[in-house]
């Protein structure tokens, strides 16, 4: 599989076309580097650029930007709506295909370094890249933006770059380097031109005010079009998507009189998330991605059914490649990956029932409740599918331990380390299949007391593979608990598997 990132460098350039055209060229030039999109923005006097390729070139790009940026932007001469620290204020790197987000890690800590190196811009981590917890958060790092930190980092050793000396680049300022998962950038602009209307509904939404999980948000003033903005970040889309941000923005506004007159995503964002959001507020009847044109021929060109059930007729299709993936004579895929597949099914039986029901008129009553479960099942779809990847390669973990070489006592040492570490690894991913798929016993049998009567043998269904999925994920964290020496650890996972089963009785 070729190996995939996507870099979103954000400069404090959002005025000046010919400054953001000069970055993105010094960028464009290292080969095998794509430029996927460009956002300027005047009010936040901001740009935004995606990139996307594989890790080196990307990297190698980003660091020729950030030098450009540093050649070209000024920032004792900048002003503009949106916070800021550096000329090249953040750079995150999001895997995409064939990358995790700790090969992410290690790439953003490898190019802070080469910052330093190269332009003698200090650098902070962030996100899954921080160095220290506090510093996970980047509004926490960006806290009195260039002009305080500049006054600050010479005499508090808190604000002490990650990399480099305790000075901020005269001009440059800072760059706050990491790595993340998808980042949608959504803006909700307000029919009014108080800022502190759209401050007031920000702190209501985000998470760190009480608000919604995965929602970061500020108000923002539009000067050049005398409007207030919700400026949003939505770090997980699937587990609060769009949609709800809106309808929540909505609903907060209307307490002060206004309303929203439009929204903006700068950059580009997930087909899923618009697929969400088309199927909430239009209330889609039976709707599939498979029926989106696009999907549909690419599904076509590759080769591959499109993902649209029954209607298709190639269940068996479907299915197939994944049945004769574990009946091949290999380690892997194996009874974990398919204990998380049987949950996973369970889930997707459920939310097929509460995606029929609610558009029922007899369950009108509840629609709000069938709605709320089906964006949940959709999360614990999408988290059980990964679970059947994680089992595999965790097994293979354990496989590539067991082969380590252990000629002398250091290397066996060294061994013994990996096979225990492999092997805790091993236990954790079926133990957390199991506690998803009693956790969704428990939501299928609430759902049961909503859905239409007619689908209840299907969510009765879900639930019967809901309780062979976690009885098997339990069996391999029994069998790889067995191999493990450390008796704290061994104790406390089969008190977990005590709990499953608990609940598993009463369910």
């Amino acid at each position: 599989m070729k190996r995939l990132i996507e870099c979103v460098p954000n400069f404090s350039e959002g005025r000046d076309p010919a400054k953001v055209d000069a970055i993105v060229g010094a960028m464009s030039a290292v080969p095998g580097v794509f430029i996927l999109d460009q956002e300027m923005d005047p009010d936040h006097n901001r740009c935004v650029i995606t990139l996307a390729g594989e890790p080196d070139a990307v990297a190698e790009a980003a660091i020729l930007g950030v030098g450009k940026a540093a050649a070209l932007i000024d920032l004792t001469k900048h002003t503009g709506a949106h916070p800021r620290l550096g000329a090249t204020d953040v750079l995150p790197f999001i895997p995409v295909a064939g990358v995790t987000i700790e090969d992410c890690v290690a790439l953003a800590r490898r190019v802070g370094r080469e910052i330093w190196q190269r332009h003698r811009i200090p650098v902070y981590f962030y996100e899954a890249a921080a160095l220290r917890p506090d510093r996970a958060n980047l509004e926490k790092i960006r806290r009195g933006q260039f002009e305080g930190i500049r006054d600050e980092i010479r005499t508090k050793p808190e604000r002490a770059p990650d990399v480099g000396e305790a000075e901020l680049h005269p001009t440059a300022g800072a760059i706050v380097v990491g790595a993340r998962k998808f980042l949608i950038a959504y803006n909700i602009n307000l029919n009014t031109a108080d800022v502190k209307i759209a401050d007031q509904i920000a702190k209501a939404i985000r998470f760190s005010s009480g608000g919604l999980r995965h929602v970061k948000s500020m108000g923002v003033e539009l000067k050049a079009r005398k409007l207030a903005q919700v400026s949003i970040n939505l770090t997980d889309f699937e587990q609060t998507p769009m949609h709800r941000v809106y309808e929540m923005v909505k609903r907060e506004a209307a307490r002060y009189g206004v309303m929203p007159v439009g929204s903006q995503i700068v950059g580009l964002v997930p087909g899923k998330a618009l697929e969400m959001a088309a199927d909430y507020f239009l209330q889609l009847e039976d709707f599939s991605s498979a029926q989106i044109l696009e999907n549909r021929l690419a599904g076509a060109l590759s080769g591959v059914p499109a993902q649209s059930g029954s209607r298709e007729g190639k269940l068996a299709a479907l299915a197939r490649p994944f049945v004769m993936a574990v009946a091949e004579p290999a380690p892997t895929p194996g009874g974990g990956s398919v204990a998380a597949l049987a949950v996973a099914l369970a889930a997707g039986l459920g939310q097929m029932v509460a995606g029929l029901s609610r558009k029922k008129k007899s369950q009108a009553a509840h629609f709000v409740a069938l709605s709320t479960a089906l964006d949940e099942l959709r999360r614990t779809t999408d988290t059980l599918l990964e679970a059947i990847d994680r089992d595999a390669a965790s097994y293979d973990a354990v496989l590539a331990a067991f082969k380590l070489p252990q000629g002398n006592q250091a290397e066996q040492d060294l061994r013994n380390i990996a096979m225990a570490a492999a092997t805790r690894g091993a236990a954790e991913v079926p133990m957390t299949v199991a506690e998803a798929a009693v956790a969704l016993q428990e939501r299928l049998a609430e759902l049961e007391k909503i859905s239409a009567a007619a689908m209840r043998s299907d969510l009765r269904v879900a639930r019967l593979m809901a309780t062979a999925g976690a009885r098997g994920a339990l069996e391999n964290v029994e069998v790889n608990l067995e191999s493990l020496t450390d008796a704290a650890y061994v104790q406390a996972m089969r008190a977990r598997a005590k709990l499953v089963e608990a609940r598993l009785a009463h369910a």
